[in-house]
C-alpha cells in the first residue's frame, strides 16, 4: 500500500477507536506480511496532524496512544449536545491529585504532612476508583504505608502525554483560583461529549470524564472538618519540585 493508502486507514481506524491506540495496536492491525512498519506509521501519523491544523478535530498523542479530540477552541459548543452540569473539584482533592502527581510516589502521611490536614479516606478512594491514582508499593518502614502515583489513565483524562508536560509549579500555586476555574466534563473524542480546559492544571488538557462522585466534595469537607489536624499549617504550599518519572 501506498502512504495515501496507509494515511486513510489509520485516520478510520483511530477516528471509530473508542480509546487511544498506542504504536504497537496500531502495528498490530496489519498482517506480518504486508506491515508497514513503525517509520512509515509514525509519518503517516504525522501527516494526518499536520492535516488537522485548520479543522476543528486534531490528533493528540496520550499516555495511552493516539485518538481524535475536539480543539480546544470548539469543545464549548460540542459541550451544548449535553446537559450534565459539569463537576468540580474540592480544594482538598486538588491538592492532593497535585501532591501525587509532583511528588510520586508519595504516602498518604508525606500528603497530610505538607497540606497540614488529614486526608479523608474518600478522596483516596475516589481518586483511585477513577483510576487516576494506584498503589505501586509501600514504604520499608513501620506500618508499611502504601505509596501512590498517578497513572495513565490520569494522563488520558488531563491530555497529556507524559508527566513531563504537566504545567510548571508557579502555575499551581493559587490553588484557589484552580479550583474556581477547573470544570470537567466529558472528553472531546469522537461519539463523546467534550469537555472545558482545566485552565492552570492542564494548559491543553481536555478531562475526560463520566461525573466525579456528586456528593465526594460535601462528603470530603465535612470528613475532613471533623478530624484533627496533623499541624497548624493549613495553607502550606502544595507542591515543591515535580517528579519527571512517569507512573
Amino acid at each position: 500500500m501506498n502512504n495515501e493508502e496507509l494515511k486513510q486507514i489509520l485516520e478510520a481506524v483511530l477516528f471509530a477507536a473508542d480509546e487511544p491506540l498506542n504504536m504497537n495496536r496500531l502495528m498490530s492491525l496489519f498482517p506480518e506480511d504486508s506491515n508497514p512498519g513503525r517509520d512509515a506509521i509514525k509519518q503517516a501519523i504525522t501527516a494526518i496532524q499536520d492535516n488537522c491544523t485548520n479543522r476543528s478535530l486534531e490528533l493528540k498523542e496520550v499516555g495511552s496512544g493516539y485518538r481524535f479530540q475536539v480543539k480546544q477552541d470548539f469543545a464549548h459548543w460540542s459541550a451544548k449536545l449535553w446537559e450534565e452540569r459539569p463537576a468540580r473539584y474540592s480544594r482538598a482533592t486538588l491538592e492532593t491529585l497535585a501532591l501525587i502527581a509532583y511528588r510520586q510516589p508519595i504516602t498518604r502521611g508525606e500528603i497530610e504532612e505538607v497540606r497540614g490536614v488529614s486526608v479523608s479516606s474518600q478522596i483516596i478512594k475516589s481518586l483511585m476508583e477513577r483510576d487516576w491514582i494506584k498503589v505501586v508499593g509501600h514504604r520499608d518502614v513501620p506500618g508499611k504505608p502504601a505509596l501512590y502515583a498517578t497513572t495513565r489513565e490520569f494522563l488520558d483524562y488531563f491530555n497529556l502525554k507524559s508527566l513531563e508536560e504537566l504545567p510548571s509549579l508557579a502555575e499551581l500555586r493559587d490553588i484557589d483560583a484552580i479550583n474556581a476555574e477547573l470544570e470537567l466534563t466529558m472528553p472531546a473524542e469522537e461519539n463523546q461529549p467534550p469537555s472545558d480546559a482545566a485552565k492552570d492544571l492542564e494548559q491543553t488538557a481536555q478531562p475526560g470524564s463520566e461525573d466525579l462522585v456528586a456528593e465526594m466534595d460535601s462528603e470530603t469537607e465535612s470528613m475532613e472538618e471533623s478530624k484533627p489536624p496533623v499541624s497548624q499549617v493549613e495553607n502550606e504550599v502544595v507542591i515543591e519540585e515535580p517528579l519527571s518519572a512517569e507512573s
